[in-house]
């Protein structure tokens, strides 16, 4: 009975002095806030999709891979380049966008040449390197990943 009792008791007290300290963790990642100053530097970013709204012959799927600049004030400026339905085209990209407390957010996007408004949800992720975000207009299928290229303070931001 001792084998056994001497054993549970050093488990059990592993456990008591480790399960804390990782409640206590995952709790204080759980409500870091955000705010528009969260989302502010260049990405990386792609993305894939369907769009069904343009005419012939660019409606279709499409891939497309860019650059996108956020100001942490809530503006945000891009270049990209595009394949829509085998389609190459270079787009240029403005727009706002706001950041919700709990680092969901969305922006309204002007995309040249095309002349289109896009509308995006996203979340910023990964301590603010990342954002994924998808698109919520009418006839499109869209969906991006960001990747923070620089850190803060870098020159190239």
């Amino acid at each position: 009975m001792k084998r056994i009792i001497a054993p549970l008791v050093l488990v059990i007290a592993v456990a008591a002095a480790f399960v804390p300290g990782i409640r206590m963790s995952a709790h204080s990642a759980e409500h870091k806030e955000c705010s528009v100053a969260s989302l502010d530097g260049s990405f990386g970013f792609t993305s894939t999709g369907t769009l069904l709204a343009l005419p012939a012959p660019l409606a279709g799927p499409f891939g497309e891979v860019g650059r996108q600049t956020f100001d942490g004030q809530g503006n945000t400026d891009a270049t990209a380049t595009i394949s829509l339905n085998g389609n190459i085209k270079q787009l240029t990209i403005q727009g706002t966008y706001v950041v919700n407390a709990d680092c969901t957010g969305s922006m309204t996007v002007l995309i040249s040449p095309l002349g289109v408004t896009g509308h995006l949800d996203f979340v910023i992720d990964d301590d603010e390197a990342e954002v994924r975000a998808i698109a919520t207009g009418p006839g499109t299928i869209e969906t991006r990943v960001y990747r923070k290229q620089f850190e803060r303070g870098h020159k190239g931001d």
